[in-house]
């Protein structure tokens, strides 16, 4: 069995229970959605080997109907290279970005991450792509993920280290260093740069 399908599973049996105890009346409908959800939350823990009491009550803090979280990735151009940051985390490369805060527009979040992991200042000018994160190859996450790739343009600052990151640079399309995988591929990246020479080009969406 495929890790990705044993992930769906889990992520469907989550979703069933948690939309129930948002919609649910009935109190053994209730306890029956509160024991389905601790069931996901005991199958993704045995499999990803962490503790099933912390990732219990993280499923239980999840309230409301079921959604997808929301990735925004900053890109950045200068003088034909992509700005790319290190994360500490892995010590790979990625585009700035990370998940989008309620309260926040999509502009306004990719500006705000950019910012923090890189020191640049910039302002959002165009959405290059929208993909379904289990699609693309990434290493496999809990939470279904939409990638919002947003083209954004500098208006000043410079490269500056952040809490989560340890470099920020400029890297030409034949000189990209290893990746974070978790959060860029290199098949994005190559899609990024033909945007970069066809302004004209759609948005990418699936």
């Amino acid at each position: 069995m495929s890790t990705n399908r044993w992930l769906e599973w889990c992520r469907e049996l989550q979703a069933i229970a948690q939309n129930g105890l948002t919609f649910g009346t009935g109190h053994f409908d209730i306890e029956r959605y509160r024991r389905l959800q601790e069931i996901a939350a005991e199958m993704v823990a045995t499999g990803a080997g962490v503790d099933p009491g912390k990732l219990a009550a993280t499923f239980a803090s999840e309230t409301g109907y079921t959604t997808p979280k929301v990735d925004v990735r900053g890109v950045v151009f200068r003088d034909g290279k992509i700005l790319l940051v290190k994360e500490k985390e892995d010590g790979g490369w990625t585009l700035p970005g990370g998940w989008a805060d309620p309260g926040d527009t999509p502009a306004e979040a990719v500006v705000r991450e950019i910012f923090e992991e890189s020191g640049f200042q910039t302002r959002a000018v165009k959405l290059l792509m929208v993909l379904d994160r289990d699609r693309q190859g990434h290493p496999p996450i809990f939470h279904a993920t939409y990638k919002l790739f947003v083209r954004c343009e500098i208006d000043s600052g410079g490269p500056a280290d952040s809490v989560e990151t340890e470099g920020a640079d400029f890297f030409a399309e034949d000189a990209i260093p290893p990746l974070s995988v978790m959060r860029t591929l290199s098949t994005q990246l190559t899609r990024l740069f033909q945007h970069l020479r066809d302004p004209n080009l759609p948005t990418d969406f699936e």
